[in-house]
C-alpha cells in the first residue's frame, strides 16, 4: 500500500548531474565555479569552533542580510536568505501558488521548476522559446490567460546562456497578474559592459522577486546558500510565515558573508570565466560546434552539424574522464551543455573533442 499523495506518486523527481567518484575526472556538467572561493572563506572557517555551534544560529541571517543590503543599496527587509537557490524557489511556490493553480515557465528551462510545482500540486504552464531562445512576444498574456500565480524566468537563461534585458523583465512584470521570479543564478558572469541589472525593478514593481545564489559566482556550491530580493511587503510572508525556523545554519551565514564581502576576489574569478567562455566558444565554433552567445558560465553546444551525435560525443568525453551534460529531450537532444572550466581543463576538453570528431569522421 502506498501512502504518498497522488500527485507525488505521479511525478518524477529531479535528476542531478553525475558526480565523479575519482579525482581524475574533469567535472564540466553542473556549472560550478572552476575556482575556489575567496581565501577569506578559509580564514572564517579557521575561526569557527565547536562551541559556536552549541546555540541556534541568528534566526534571520541578519548580519548577512545587512551585507547584502549595503551592496545592493537596499534595506535588510528586501532580503530573505535561503538554503541555496532551490529553497528560495520552493518558498516562492509555497507562499504564492495555491494547489491546483497555475505556475508559469519558459520551455526549456531549469528542470527543478516543474518538479517543485508538481510537489505543490500546481498546474504547470509552459511557453516555448523560439529558435533563438527568446521569449514569445505575448509571454505575459499566455501566463495571464492560464491564471498563473507565479512565473519563473531564469536570466541568463539555462540551458542556452542567453540574456534578456532588464526592460523585457520589467515589461513582463507590468503585464503579469501574478508574481514574477527572475532567477539570476548565473548573473555574476554577465559581461559588465552590457550594463544589465534587474535590481532597480524592485523600486517600481511590487510583484518581482530576484533570486541569487552563492553556488556559482562565489564558488560555494557545497555550502548551499542563496537569497531572494523583493519589496518588503512581498517578502514578509516568506520571511515570517513560510520560511523554516532557523533555515540557515551558523556556519553558512559566517562563511557566506566572508565570501560575499570579498567582491574583488569574486569579480576576478568572474572575469577569468568570461575570458575562457569566449575562447572556448570560438574554438568549438571552428570545429563546427556552434553555441548561442552565452552570458553564463556554460555553453550550449549544438552537435547537429557535426560528424558525431551529442550522445556519442558525451560518451566519448566521459570515456576520457570529462563529464558534460546531455538532456534527452526533443529540443536539446543534439546539444551538450558544457560548464566553463579552468584554462587547463578547457584545453583537455578541446583535445578530447578534436579526437572524437576525427574518429567519427574516419568511421563515416
Amino acid at each position: 500500500m502506498s501512502y504518498e499523495r497522488p500527485n507525488i506518486s505521479a511525478m518524477a523527481g529531479y535528476v542531478w548531474g553525475e558526480q565523479p567518484t575519482d579525482t581524475r575526472t574533469i567535472k564540466l556538467n553542473t556549472n560550478e565555479n572552476p575556482y575556489p572561493p575567496s581565501p577569506k572563506v578559509d580564514a572564517a572557517l579557521g575561526e569557527l569552533t565547536g562551541a559556536s555551534l552549541r546555540r541556534y544560529p541568528q534566526p534571520t541571517a541578519l548580519p548577512l542580510r545587512e551585507s547584502l543590503a549595503r551592496h545592493h543599496q537596499l534595506t535588510p527587509d528586501h532580503f530573505v536568505v535561503t538554503n541555496g537557490g532551490d529553497e528560495a524557489l520552493r518558498l516562492a511556490l509555497t507562499t504564492f501558488v495555491e494547489p491546483g493553480a497555475g505556475f508559469g515557465m519558459a520551455e526549456p528551462s531549469y528542470s527543478l521548476y516543474e518538479v517543485l510545482a508538481q510537489i505543490q500540486d500546481a498546474r504547470v504552464v509552459h511557453s516555448p522559446l523560439d529558435g533563438q531562445w527568446h521569449l514569445a512576444d505575448n509571454f505575459a498574456e499566455q501566463m495571464n490567460d492560464e491564471s498563473v500565480q507565479l512565473t519563473c524566468l531564469v536570466n541568463p537563461h539555462a540551458p542556452s546562456g542567453t540574456l534578456a534585458t532588464a526592460q523585457q523583465m520589467s515589461d513582463i512584470a507590468t503585464a503579469l497578474n501574478g508574481v514574477l521570479l527572475i532567477d539570476e543564478a548565473y548573473v555574476d558572469f554577465v559581461d559588465p559592459q552590457i550594463g544589465y541589472s534587474a535590481v532597480p525593478l524592485l523600486a517600481h514593481h511590487d510583484n518581482v522577486l530576484i533570486l541569487r545564489t552563492f553556488s556559482k559566482g562565489y564558488g560555494l556550491a557545497g555550502l548551499r546558500l542563496g537569497y531572494l530580493m523583493g519589496s518588503p511587503s512581498l517578502l514578509a510572508p516568506v520571511m515570517w510565515k513560510t520560511r523554516d525556523s532557523y533555515n540557515m545554519d551558523h556556519l553558512s551565514q559566517v562563511v557566506g558573508q566572508a565570501a560575499f564581502e570579498d567582491q574583488a576576489y569574486a569579480r576576478e574569478t568572474w572575469r577569468r570565466v568570461r575570458e575562457e567562455r569566449e575562447r572556448l566558444r570560438t574554438a568549438l565554433s571552428a570545429c563546427g560546434l556552434t553555441s548561442p552567445e552565452s552570458q553564463s558560465n556554460f555553453l550550449l553546444v549544438d552537435c547537429s552539424e557535426a560528424p558525431i551525435t551529442a550522445p556519442a560525443l558525451y560518451q566519448a568525453l566521459k570515456d576520457n574522464h570529462i563529464l558534460v551534460r546531455h538532456f534527452d529531450t526533443d529540443r536539446l537532444r543534439q546539444s551538450l551543455r558544457i560548464t566553463i572550466g579552468t584554462p587547463e581543463e578547457n584545453d583537455q576538453l578541446l583535445a578530447a573533442i578534436d579526437q572524437a570528431l576525427s574518429n567519427a569522421a574516419l568511421t563515416r
